[in-house]
């Protein structure tokens, strides 16, 4: 295991090209090792080496149950499910049963291997044994399924291995293929699927980057997924944790256990906690510093991972017909069977992201399969992936430079964005996946966080929209600070002041902001009542109101004319001054759910839980906070309207310097932080 704190000399810019030239040649001359590659046994006879793309995968022993249906289709019995998963890679159906691969991890995204890789053929090849029959399947772009064709097997005694092969042309607007299996009278054992190619691809060596910041067991477990699998190890050649905690990560009991499955792969980096464009910086340039290198993948650490979601966003990658950004989608860590982030797109008109054009959003596969939800079979395109999964060859890198030092939040949105105007688009691939925390169990529009995604939001847009988004901000940001006010946030929107002031202030001091951003937000916080959390409600008195006046406040306006009837009414309520006693005994406790504006806004007080179910905030109305803050958020927004032209353009002219190998080096080494001229 190797362990390093300082950053090594950089190559110049010509030795890099050199290098990677060099590589690529050696790559085109040499015969390629097929590390990936099904092995195929006697009776196949000797074969040309292929190339897995995706290989069929069963889920953990240790998996809980409603992960299931994300790996197998297959229909329920009054004694539970009828497959027999012995090994991640084999399956045993009994007589008299059915099992469909139409499934998230094991259908095959063939619309996505169209549009954007040289592959145009490919072939799935499995051993079976036993009797029954196999059959290959395809879906349109609409969901419609058309079989394609099958094979009856009738008491093989000895494994065979099959090959069904399906042409990509009619996938350019989307489609899956999959297969089935079912049995009548015998058993059926089905071991070593892939979907694979005949020509190996070429060999592109991975390094993994992985931030970590105080979560060592959620970091280690992490490493230790990319570890179980051998053909996972074969591709890795380096992983690089950049620790930024006082909780270190080889301090865990768990730690010298992993390092030693990852041996020399294993890179630690202590480093001061700059943030997550900090941490990914300082991996991105590890990576790009080691010799052979050609294709980095950036990782969170607080992520459940399918190994072969590294496989798949690597041969993706090594295959495409130009450079593009892999992304990996976002499963819900808490209801492991739903697909909660499908894609994204930046709205450069309505200065937002959102969910990209034609995904779905939140689709549980335990509820709704694959082949049933006809919305899943389109191709959707996305303008940027989170971080919390994606793989960068080296060219974008070197070509797009390093990330902003924006600390958190909007990182990887600006850095996609830039990318694409450098000609790299990004590709959020189906079937290649990790387990995430969703953000609708975060509070990070109104803790510590809303401060970053504010200023990092209005700094993006700033150096991509190409529209006039001035307008769409101020609407934006005044119904958003009306909706904060109203629910007695106030430290949120004095948040928001700060990142405006900042932005307003132009990048020569976002490089210093990485250490001192931070603190300045917490200290800022400090003095508002909605950002003291308190362990629970029991701290507090009872509250003043009764159930039934509380179910009347949880109605929410529908109307125009009801919503505008209730939002004078709670400007004229927070007005006024509060009754005294609520200054000690909240009126209401109101769950994180229900912290609406139309509910807090007609109260003086009230508990409101954080979002995880952790803690609770008491919030207390203050008229003279209300004035002053809503005031100083009109003379803000008319200042970001008259300079939004000449700071967009400061911006602009400092990127090449933000985003400099120079800049983040002198950042790394722990002196004076540069400062953009």
């Amino acid at each position: 295991m190797d362990e390093r704190t300082d950053p090594v000399e950089a190559p110049t810019v010509i030795e890099r090209a050199a290098r990677r030239e060099a590589a690529r040649n050696n790559a085109a001359d040499s015969k390629l090792s097929d590390v990936s590659s099904l092995q195929v046994g006697p009776a196949a006879g000797v074969v040309a080496p292929q190339r897995v793309l995706h290989r069929v995968v069963m889920p953990r022993a240790d998996d809980p149950p409603e992960v299931r249906p994300l790996y197998l289709d297959e229909p329920e019995t009054l004694h539970g499910r009828t497959a027999e998963v012995t090994s991640r890679s084999t399956v045993t159906l009994p007589p008299a049963c059915q099992l469909s691969f139409a499934t998230y991890f094991n259908a095959f995204p063939a619309s996505y291997w169209k549009r954007w890789t040289r592959v145009e053929e490919v072939a799935l090849r499995l051993t079976v044994r036993g009797s029954g029959r196999v059959d290959l399947y395809r879906s349109k772009s609409n969901g419609d399924v058309v079989h394609l064709e099958g094979k009856q097997l009738d008491a093989v005694a000895d494994p065979i291995q099959l090959e069904f092969r399906e042409s990509l042309a009619p996938f350019e607007d989307g489609g899956w293929v999959w297969f089935d299996v079912a049995t009548e009278r015998g058993s059926l054992t089905v071991t070593d699927a892939a979907w694979i190619v005949d020509e190996p691809l070429p060999v592109r060596p991975l390094a993994v980057a992985i931030t970590t910041f105080n979560r060592p067991a959620d970091c280690v477990t992490a490493l230790a997924a990319l570890a179980e699998e051998q053909a996972v190890l074969d591709v890795v050649a380096k992983v690089f944790v950049v620790d930024q905690g006082s909780v270190k990560v080889r301090d865990h009991q768990r730690f010298a256990e992993v390092a030693v499955l990852l041996a020399d792969r294993l890179v630690m980096i202590d480093q001061e906690n700059l943030g997550g464009s900090g941490g990914f910086s300082r991996g991105m340039l590890e990576a790009l510093r080691t010799t052979g290198v050609e294709h980095v993948m950036l990782m969170d650490d607080d992520v459940r991972l399918e190994p072969d979601s590294v496989l798949r966003a690597h041969a993706f990658a090594s295959a495409a017909s130009a450079p593009v950004i892999v992304g990996a989608q976002m499963l819900n860590l808490q209801v492991r069977s739903q697909l909660h982030a499908m894609g994204e797109i930046v709205d450069l008109r309505t200065s937002f992201w959102r969910p990209a054009p034609g995904s779905v959003y939140e689709h549980d596969f335990a509820k709704l399969t694959l082949r049933n939800q006809r919305l899943l079979h389109a191709r959707i395109h996305s303008t940027y992936n989170g971080w919390w999964m994606c793989l960068f060859p080296r060219e974008i890198l070197e070509r797009t430079g390093l990330p902003l030092p924006l600390f958190i939040k909007w990182d990887d949105a600006e850095y996609a964005l830039r990318a694409a105007e450098c000609g790299f688009p990004t590709v959020t691939l189906p079937g290649c996946a990790i387990w995430h925390m969703p953000w609708t169990d975060k509070d990070d529009a109104t803790d510590w966080t809303a401060y970053f995604h504010l200023r990092n939001r209005l700094i993006t847009l700033a150096l991509h929209s190409t529209y006039d988004v001035r307008r769409a901000i101020v609407q934006d940001g005044l119904r958003t600070t009306f909706k904060h006010l109203m629910a007695m946030e106030y430290s949120t929107v004095a948040l928001h002041h700060k990142s405006i002031e900042d932005f307003l202030a132009g990048p020569e001091a976002l490089f210093a902001s990485l250490r001192e951003g931070l603190p300045a937000v917490r200290s800022l916080r400090e003095g508002y009542d909605d950002a003291r959390i308190l362990p629970s409600a029991q701290h507090l008195p009872m509250p003043l109101f009764d159930p039934v006046r509380i179910e009347r406040l949880l109605d929410p306006p529908v109307h125009p004319a009801a919503i505008a009837k209730r939002a004078l009414s709670t400007i004229a309520h927070h007005l006024r001054s509060p009754a005294a006693p609520t200054r000690d005994r909240p009126q209401i406790n109101v769950p994180a759910r229900n912290a609406r504006w139309f509910v807090l806004g007609m109260v003086d007080s009230a508990t409101v839980s954080n979002a995880d179910g952790s803690g609770v905030a008491f919030r207390r109305r203050d008229p003279q906070q209300f004035r002053a803050l809503l005031t100083r958020t009109v003379v803000l927004y008319r200042q970001l309207v008259a300079e939004w032209s000449v700071t967009a353009q400061r911006y602009r002219g400092a990127v090449p310097e933000l985003t400099s190998v120079d800049s983040w080096e002198q950042m790394f080494k722990g002196g004076e932080p540069p400062r953009c001229r």
